[in-house]
C-alpha cells in the first residue's frame, strides 16, 4: 500500500486527501508546530475553523513546512455568529489574513444555526466566493438532512461534503446513505470519540492482531469505509503515527466487530439545537 494519503474526488471536479489533520483546542503555538509535523510526516490536508483561534499558528505552521500552496489542502469554517451575506465574506477574508493564504481549498458552514436561519444565506453568499476565486470548494459541517436539501433545492448547489460527528460510538448509517444519495462525501470530526473508543477492548484485541495502535484501528476502520478522517493530534509521534495507517487493512471480521460498537453516542451538541 501507498505510504501517502488516498485522495478522494469531489462533486466540482476538485480532490482532498483522504486522511487529514484537525487542530481543534490546539493553541497557536501548538497548531504551528502540529502542522508542520503532519505536513513533514506526510499530511497534506490541514482543517482548522475561525472559532478555534488558531488560524494564525496554522499559517505559520504551513510556512515552516515550506511546500507549494498546491501541494496543502487547506480547510476551515464560518462561526455561527458570522453567518450572512456580508458578514461570510467577512469572515473569509479575516481568515484568509490569518492564515496567510489568497484562497482555501475548503470552506465549510460550521453549524447549521437554524434558530438564526441564515444557513441558506451564507451558503449563496460562499458559492460567490467561490466564483471570485477565494475558496476552490464549498461543503457544510454538522447539517441534518433536512438543512442540506433546502441548500440543493434553492440553489442547486451541492455541498461537497458534510463534517459530522463521527466515531465507533456514533456511526451515523443514515446520514451517510443520505448524503451518498446526494452525491457528497462524509468527513468523520471526533474520529476517535475523543480518545474514549482508545481501550475498547474490541478495538484493542483488533489493535494487537495487526500489532498496531488502538488509534491507527480506528482510523483505519474510517478509510475501509470510503470516509474522509481528520484526527487531531499535537503530539509529534502520535502525528506520525496516526498517518501510519497504509500498509495495512481490516478485514470482514474487523469491520463486524466495529460495527456492533455503535450506540449512536453523541458527544458533541445536536445540530438541530446548537446555536
Amino acid at each position: 500500500m501507498s505510504s501517502s494519503s488516498p485522495t478522494v474526488s469531489f462533486n466540482d471536479g476538485h480532490t482532498i486527501p483522504q486522511l487529514g489533520l484537525g487542530v481543534w483546542q490546539a493553541s497557536n503555538a501548538d497548531a504551528r508546530t502540529a502542522v508542520a509535523e503532519a505536513l513533514r510526516a506526510g499530511y497534506r490536508s490541514i482543517d482548522t475553523a475561525a472559532i478555534y483561534e488558531n488560524e494564525e499558528g496554522v499559517g505559520a505552521g504551513l510556512i515552516d513546512a515550506g511546500l507549494p500552496r498546491g501541494d496543502v489542502f487547506v480547510t476551515t469554517k464560518i462561526w455561527n455568529k458570522d453567518q450572512g451575506t456580508d458578514s461570510t465574506k467577512q469572515a473569509l477574508e479575516k481568515s484568509l489574513g490569518r492564515l496567510k493564504l489568497d484562497f482555501v481549498d475548503l470552506l465549510l458552514i460550521h453549524w447549521p444555526s437554524p434558530k438564526q436561519d441564515k444557513y441558506l444565506e451564507t451558503w449563496r453568499a460562499m458559492i460567490a466566493l467561490k466564483d471570485q476565486g477565494l475558496v476552490r470548494s464549498i461543503g457544510v459541517s454538522n447539517f441534518n438532512p433536512p438543512h442540506l436539501q433546502r441548500l440543493i433545492d434553492e440553489t442547486s448547489v451541492t455541498p461537497v461534503l458534510n463534517q459530522i460527528e463521527l466515531h465507533p460510538y456514533m456511526q451515523q448509517i443514515a446520514m451517510r446513505h443520505t448524503h451518498e444519495g446526494l452525491g457528497m462525501h462524509t468527513e468523520s470530526w471526533s474520529p476517535l470519540a475523543q480518545g474514549k473508543a482508545l481501550e475498547d477492548p474490541e478495538i484493542v484485541q483488533i489493535a494487537k492482531k495487526y500489532g498496531k495502535t488502538a488509534s491507527q484501528v480506528i482510523i483505519r476502520w474510517h478509510l475501509d469505509q470510503g470516509l474522509i478522517v481528520i484526527p487531531k493530534s499535537v503530539t509529534p509521534s502520535r502525528i506520525r503515527s496516526n498517518f501510519e495507517v497504509f500498509d495495512f487493512a481490516l478485514d470482514a471480521d474487523d469491520l463486524k466487530a466495529i460495527a456492533a460498537l455503535n450506540r449512536n453516542q453523541r458527544l458533541g451538541p445536536d445540530p438541530d439545537q446548537f446555536a
